[in-house]
């Protein structure tokens, strides 16, 4: 992946072009988003048409033209080639995935991490899906978690932006576990008030701000017993191991007011110049 554009773009770019290109793109379903740089502006139509004919299954190519930014985590982006629909489908883990890049967060980069979580959870579980966005953590959980007796897992998936909401709705019946994801419109902090201790476990998979509502997902584990905390951070670091112990000290600072212990602490990604992203897989009594 890392090499697939300067590779597609061999033929339309010079070496020296070629190098000033960033290396790295998301591509989910069938559409291509690219960053661009300031440099190749006047190329980015040429660039996006090559990568429609060298990169499968691609049908729309879009140029992100921002970060990541605002409450709902979402980027601005601008069509450059191919069928101009922000709209696709999305397959992981066995699962599909409606996703409009332009309404709704989504990272196919977290994969891995998703797949690690649901093979964690147990049978009959109730999960707290904080951050859920169109589903994907919720709903890989919902396919893979055991369910040999009967009691399937029941987990909440709360997200404030309708259009993700609509469409986790959407996924759950695509991938026929409407019965065990439940769809939740609304603040998070809020809607935890409803969800009181009722939780074995709660994802906080919102990096930029999760360290603000440590005491809403504590207060979603059930009562008197050690429920786990799935918290994901934004950590400053000049290398990788260097992020995962500061990660760890990061995580402890959080949750300075419970009586908790981490499992583990690993780095999910780099996301931009020596900032990495971290879980910590923290028990809590609540």
């Amino acid at each position: 992946m890392p090499h697939m554009l300067k590779d597609a773009l061999i033929d339309v770019l010079t070496p020296q072009e070629r190098s000033e290109l960033y290396s790295a793109f998301d591509m989910i379903g069938d559409i291509v988003i690219v960053k661009i740089p300031d440099s190749l502006t006047s190329k980015k139509e040429l660039i996006a048409n090559a990568i429609l004919r060298k990169v499968k299954p691609a049908k729309s190519v879009f140029a992100q033209v921002s970060p990541v930014q605002g409450d709902f985590r979402i980027r601005d982006l601008e069509f450059l080639a191919g069928e101009n629909r922000t709209l696709t489908e999305y397959r992981e883990h066995g699962c599909r995935f409606k996703v409009d890049v332009a309404k709704t967060y989504f990272s196919p980069r977290l994969s891995t991490e998703r797949l690690r979580i649901a093979k964690m959870v147990s049978e009959g579980e109730v999960v707290i899906n904080m951050f859920g966005g169109v589903g994907t953590f919720s709903i890989v959980m919902a396919k893979i978690a055991p369910c040999s007796t009967g009691r399937p897992c029941k987990i909440y998936n709360i997200d404030s932006n309708s259009h993700a909401i609509d469409l986790c709705a959407e996924n759950a019946r695509i991938n026929k576990v409407q019965d065990t994801v439940i769809p939740l419109y609304g603040d998070a902090a809020e809607a935890m008030v409803r969800l009181r201790g009722i939780a074995d476990r709660v994802l906080m998979p919102l990096p930029e701000k999760a360290s603000q509502f440590v005491d809403s997902a504590v207060s979603g584990l059930k009562c008197g017993k050690t429920g786990i905390v799935h918290y994901f951070a934004h950590i400053k670091a000049d290398t990788k191991k260097a992020a995962q112990g500061r990660g760890a000290e990061d995580t402890d600072l959080a949750f300075k007011n419970y009586q908790h212990s981490i499992a583990a602490t690993r780095v999910v990604r780099e996301v931009g110049p020596r900032i990495y992203q971290i879980v910590s897989d923290v028990l809590v009594k609540a």
